[in-house]
């Protein structure tokens, strides 16, 4: 657990560099506090990766990196912002799958993903987990998916938004296994796990959530 974040940091630094080169030749940089955009509620898996590294990047940059919570939109709202935001290094965003998939599966996006944003370091790979509410009577996937084949749309499933990785997750486990689950979106990780916890929803996908190491 101590030395993916530790790559993480290195990673994003050194692209910071390659970034914003030939602005620091100019000034030092930061000499501000740096925002960074997560386009999900708190709570979340991008939320708590990104909390986990912003103090590091703190430590190293010698600046104070604190991250702003922009949800909805399917992570548009929050990523529109970086987008349109000065490109001098004060405003980055993190993002996972949602934001490559938007461009395909909305019809109009309120920037140009590949013009307006650049990339600069890929931080994390996060596994899926299944879970279930209690009062869903199955033990294993081969149940659930017995069990979403006897009733067809009785079953809901929670995701992240509309186009996220957790709904992409889970409409591919429906197409492999012909099985129907009506989705119920939300505006991140963390609603979307609380709704399942809660029964409001019967299943989720959820990225597995890093913990702060000791």
């Amino acid at each position: 657990m101590k030395t993916a974040p530790r790559r993480s940091i290195l990673f994003l630094l050194c692209a910071l560099c390659v970034v914003y080169g030939t602005h620091l030749q100019a000034q030092i940089y930061p000499t501000r506090p740096i925002r960074v955009i997560v386009p999900f509620a708190p709570g979340g898996a991008t939320d708590a990766i990104m909390r986990m590294i912003a103090p590091r990047l703190s430590e190293n940059l010698g600046q104070q990196v604190f991250v702003e919570n922009r949800p909805g939109g399917a992570a548009t709202i929050g990523m529109d912002v970086v987008a349109k935001s000065p490109p001098d290094g004060y405003t980055l965003g993190v993002a996972n799958l949602t934001f490559s998939i938007n461009p395909i599966l909305l019809k109009k996006m309120p920037f140009d993903s590949e013009k307006d944003i650049a990339l600069v370091s890929h931080i994390s790979v996060l596994p899926f987990l299944v879970g279930v509410h209690p009062s869903v009577p199955v033990k294993s996937i081969k149940d659930l998916i017995a069990l979403a084949r006897a009733r067809p749309g009785a079953l809901n499933y929670s995701s992240s938004g509309q186009a996220s990785a957790t709904q992409m997750a889970t409409e591919l486990f429906k197409y492999l296994t012909k099985t129907d689950m009506v989705h119920i979106p939300f505006q991140g990780d963390g609603p979307a796990l609380v709704a399942v916890l809660s029964g409001e929803v019967s299943v989720y996908w959820a990225p597995f959530r890093p913990f702060r190491p000791p």
